[in-house]
């Protein structure tokens, strides 16, 4: 038998291994926890890089500050009002989509007091875990991704919207999550970027900040070094399970394990159907674009609360993002949303862009209805595990879902209560 094909034979019959499907922020997390646990893992990637979906192009800030839910009392008028307004920072695509209209009314269902502190509590822990484990990381591998712990600011021009989110933190100081709050003349004279005119200013000193492509290429470079496989254009085109194992058929051949993780992001419903499954995830369509650095920039990232942009600083680049779409798995950019992330910027920011535009970005983020991810078991299915839906927060909440989903797989005690992130809250 020739070396090439000695090589496939021991890839294609290694059973002691897990199997994670998916190369983003998430999927990596899981690899470097079960790594460090003594498992060995081989981690299956369909496109032609690493970290190429959602991972790559966010604004990579890591926000406990962002535990509550985009599901909250209020935006259900709020969205009816931005439904058909092409640049709202919330639109919906009119179309026939059966599946994202349920997912829709779940969602509406959600918006009211009770719910909105049940989903930001159970996110609040999973970010908390997450930004302390992150750091941590950073400093013991150590990452090389512009890891930065000095906050973020929501920055108002409009005096009611700043009134009612510090209202909004009263509730979150409550669940531990600090914020100073900075009337706008003594913002503009500490922050010399922004524009006369701001109303106030939140500022959540628990946050930070990293450059989240390169996170992803270091998490990739930490599972490599500790004996972890990745590959890349590995498609699958089917899976078994049993209790000898799992076996996942792909474009490269037949890679058996003894458990997999699905982690697949806003891939993830497709998958599931094989499954027999119900999995509530909508693909919630973001932008991005990057530019070379402006002269005058931020402290410290900045979320423009009224336009709903976030604007983050690297000594790399400078980003502007967010927006929400839900327009099926459509991936062309739109011009009319990448122009509102512009139009935002400058009604805030001095110098809103840099004279060079180094990326154009979009990318599916896949949003529950309740706002959680889906962390364990599959139903019914002992050796598959779930680990998606993370929302607009699969960066900053990467590091906790690691440590947890590797937890739950060896049978240890997890740091955190898994209970409200279990995937048959849906069956």
């Amino acid at each position: 038998m020739a070396a090439a094909d000695e090589q496939v034979a021991r890839v294609n019959h290694r059973r002691e291994e897990i199997l994670i499907l998916g190369s983003g922020a998430i999927g990596l997390s899981i690899a470097l926890v079960l790594l460090e646990a003594g498992r060995a893992v081989r981690v299956l990637e369909a496109g032609e890089r690493i970290g190429a979906g959602a991972s790559h192009g966010n604004c990579g800030t890591i926000t406990p500050s962002h535990a509550p839910p985009l599901a909250a009392p209020g935006v259900v008028k709020q969205a009816l009002r931005w439904m058909l307004t092409p640049d709202a920072p919330l639109y919906l695509k009119p179309r026939v989509d059966p599946a994202l209209w349920r997912w829709l009314l779940d969602f509406a269902a959600r918006c009211n007091p009770r719910d909105w502190q049940d989903s930001t509590r159970a996110r609040a822990a999973l970010l908390d875990d997450s930004r302390a484990r992150l750091a941590e990381w950073v400093a013991r591998y150590p990452l090389q991704c512009e890891f930065q712990e000095e906050g973020l600011d929501y920055v108002f021009r409009d005096p009611r919207n700043f009134e009612r989110y510090v209202h909004e933190c009263e509730s979150l100081r409550r669940m531990g999550i600090a914020s100073e709050v900075i009337a706008g003349a003594d913002y503009e004279a500490r922050e010399p970027a922004v524009r006369e005119g701001v109303a106030g200013a939140i500022r959540f000193p628990g946050d930070a900040r990293l450059r989240p492509d390169r996170y992803v290429a270091e998490l990739a470079r930490v599972v490599r070094e500790r004996g972890g496989e990745i590959e890349i254009r590995c498609r699958v085109l089917g899976f078994e399970d049993d209790r000898d194992g799992v076996r996942i058929h792909t474009s490269q051949g037949t890679r058996n394990g003894r458990e997999a993780v699905f982690a697949l992001g806003a891939w993830t419903p497709e998958f599931a159907r094989r499954l027999g499954l119900r999995i509530p995830i909508q693909p919630g369509k973001g932008y991005s674009v990057t530019y070379s650095r402006p002269e005058r920039v931020p402290k410290r990232p900045l979320v423009l609360k009224d336009r709903s942009v976030c604007v983050t600083v690297w000594d790399s680049g400078f980003r502007l993002g967010s927006t929400m779409e839900f327009s099926g798995y459509d991936d062309r950019l739109n011009e009319v949303r990448l122009a509102a992330l512009e139009r935002g910027a400058r009604e805030f920011l001095r110098d809103p862009v840099g004279e060079v535009v180094q990326e154009r970005w979009c990318g599916w983020r896949p949003m529950t209805w309740d706002d959680l991810p889906l962390l364990g078991r599959v139903p019914r299915h002992e050796r598959l595990w779930l680990a998606a839906g993370h929302g607009m927060l699969g960066i900053s909440m990467s590091a906790a879902t690691g440590q947890l989903m590797s937890d739950l797989i060896i049978g240890r005690t997890p740091a955190i209560d898994p209970l409200p992130y279990r995937p048959e809250r849906f069956s």
